[in-house]
């Protein structure tokens, strides 16, 4: 039994620290000199801070900023150590719910749009850290942010296409515009 024991943790050994010790370390290099700002979290600093993530959402409740997606992560919205969608199903009266509660929120910030709004802005993603929301939802709410503001729409919608991102690849998924860069253009708009 010994015979056949030693040559196990040997090898369990071995296996520890090739996979657990040695990949990460590599991995993480070559991340690190190919991709050094996704790597380190892709954060957006402003006079020396840190104020957020290009790839992490973030959440907006002013009429002045875009609002992004809804997030279903615990304990709190847009917890980026707990990634993870709601659970509900179609059915579940909670996502029903939720759902009716931020229409209502859209609707109490902005009262004068009745046009339809954009279903990502009342469900959450899949991770539900999302940090884009689609050309639709940004346009929404462009005559809110321009009101709030005392801006054009027409500035306002400048500013949207000028943090369009176009598809991944130019084949995957649609155009989206990243929330947070949005919101901190519209900071320095005078």
């Amino acid at each position: 039994m010994f015979a056949q024991l030693r040559p196990a943790l040997m090898i369990l050994a071995l296996m520890t620290i090739i996979t657990g010790v040695i990949y990460p370390f590599v991995v993480t290099g070559i991340a690190q000199i190919v991709f050094p700002s996704q790597a380190n979290a892709s954060l957006i600093v402003q006079d020396d801070q840190v104020i957020g993530s290009a790839r992490i959402g973030q959440s907006f409740d002013d009429p002045k900023y875009f609002w992004g997606r809804l997030s279903a992560t615990a304990p709190f919205a847009y917890n980026a150590a707990a990634s993870s969608g709601s659970n509900l199903g179609p059915l579940n009266p909670a996502r029903a719910a939720a759902a009716q509660a931020r229409i209502d929120a859209l609707r109490d910030a902005d009262p004068q749009n009745r046009a339809p709004i954009p279903v990502d802005l009342v469900t959450a993603s899949g991770s539900g850290l999302d940090p884009h929301i689609s050309i639709a939802a940004a346009m929404y709410q462009v005559p809110r942010v321009a009101r709030a503001r005392g801006l054009g729409n027409a500035q306002v919608q400048i500013l949207v296409v000028r943090f369009t991102e176009d598809r991944q690849f130019g084949i995957l998924g649609e155009p989206r515009v990243n929330v947070l860069q949005l919101n901190l253009a519209l900071d320095v708009v005078k």
